[in-house]
């Protein structure tokens, strides 16, 4: 498909610039327009504008210039893949912190599904090309580890052992500041942050989200705690500290924009993974050795 080019004339003034067109372009959404304004790929009256706030006027001509749609096509490519455990199965990862799990906008290639796709080809018949088996999430800047099915049962089998809470994960996380008590459980409902779309929140509406903790080691303005998640919302963990008011040090997102620590990424690590293997029912435990990056943090504050 080629770019498409899309000329309006405003009928009626005051409206913002990017309400105007998701109104007018039926199958443009409201982010996807404000990603074309940021990408300069709007024009007020032959003018380029860069600000979705624009309030238009009657009369004003606004083109439109849309690229045609990414593929969405999933390439394999041969990514070096850290194995923690395999058999006929399933597959345990090592995943390391900056590599997305799924393709999506923006994060087409790179991903943990287009490795997974070069060494076994045939993951892409369990759950289609996109999930290549996958049966649960870890964020971008997340490290640990992340469970693969590689055929229909046991993706189902493992799936089944989720939604009734039989997998166990245990991640490693600094806290902000002294978190207290030494052990707690964070239980409160998350769902779409309605002034941020992108992001999570927790909100009366969201669904029920519960996060255990206990206390590893005290710093002086920082806590290291370990965390168990009893249900898997997204962004859970970092969405449940920041609320108590303890986000995760790195945490750009929901945590403070200015870090102290010098951390180029969320300090979370997801160092233990237990459940049953399909084919035998025997219950196994798979450990993750902390990164080097977030050992020298560790490492950093304890020689203070």
């Amino acid at each position: 498909m080629e770019e498409r080019t899309i000329v309006l004339t405003v009928m009626v003034a005051g409206e913002r610039l990017d309400k105007y067109l998701a109104q007018a372009i039926s199958d443009l959404s409201r982010a996807q327009v404000q990603r074309l304004i940021a990408a300069g790929r709007v024009t007020v009256n032959g003018v380029g504008v860069n600000k979705a706030s624009l309030r238009l006027e009657a009369g004003d001509e606004v083109v439109v210039r849309v690229p045609p749609p990414e593929s969405t096509e999933v390439h394999p490519e041969a990514i070096p893949l850290s194995i923690v455990y395999e058999d006929d199965d399933l597959l345990v990862i090592d995943k390391p912190a900056g590599m997305v799990v799924h393709p999506a906008h923006g994060h087409r290639s790179g991903t943990l599904v287009n490795a997974l796709l070069s060494r076994y080809p045939q993951l892409a018949e369990v759950g289609g090309a996109e999930r290549a088996g996958i049966v649960h999430r870890l964020d971008k800047d997340t490290s640990g580890l992340i469970l693969v099915a590689k055929n229909e049962a046991a993706q189902q089998e493992l799936q089944r052992q989720f939604k009734h809470h039989a997998v166990e994960k245990v991640y490693l996380a600094l806290v902000e500041g002294r978190l207290e008590p030494e052990q707690g459980l964070i239980d409160a409902p998350i769902g779409r942050d309605k002034q941020q779309r992108k992001r999570m929140a927790v909100v009366r509406s969201g669904r029920q989200a519960s996060t255990a903790y206990r206390v590893i080691e005290r710093f002086e303005d920082h806590t290291l705690v370990e965390v168990r998640p009893q249900t898997g919302r997204t962004h859970q963990i970092r969405v449940h500290f920041a609320f108590i008011g303890h986000p995760l040090v790195g945490d750009r997102v929901y945590g403070y924009r200015r870090q102290r620590l010098g951390l180029g990424r969320q300090f979370l690590h997801a160092q233990a993974l237990s459940f049953r293997l399909p084919s035998s029912g025997e219950v196994v435990e798979f450990h993750s050795p902390l990164p080097d990056d977030l050992r020298q943090v560790l490492a950093d504050l304890r020689a203070r």
